[in-house]
């Protein structure tokens, strides 16, 4: 019965799990948006976003009602973390965001 109890509870949490997602985009015009959210279609409005550079973070915010942050483009290699709490952080290094 223990046994039956334990696989339930995983698949129920299992159920209500989501994974968080980010996207950052060059716009052309020395912006970068990032757009976040999570895999059940929950939005980000209001997750923290972080601006890395050498570990140090040079810029915070939260994404807004369109689940979007568009920063500054940065000169040098930078990191976009989306920062949902412990185990929901995604982070996307400036080498991986296309034009």
């Amino acid at each position: 019965m223990k046994k039956i109890l334990i696989v339930s509870a995983f698949a129920v949490s299992s159920m209500f799990a989501h994974t968080a997602l980010m996207s950052c985009f060059d716009n052309g015009d020395n912006t970068i948006t990032c757009e976040g959210g999570f895999s059940d279609g929950s939005s980000a409005k209001g997750v923290k976003f972080h601006l890395l550079q050498n570990g140090q973070s040079v810029l915070d915010g939260t994404f807004n009602e369109d689940s979007e942050f568009t920063f500054d483009k940065p000169e040098g290699d930078y990191e976009a973390q989306f920062d949902a709490g412990e185990g929901h952080k995604v982070t996307v290094k400036s080498s991986d965001i296309a034009e």
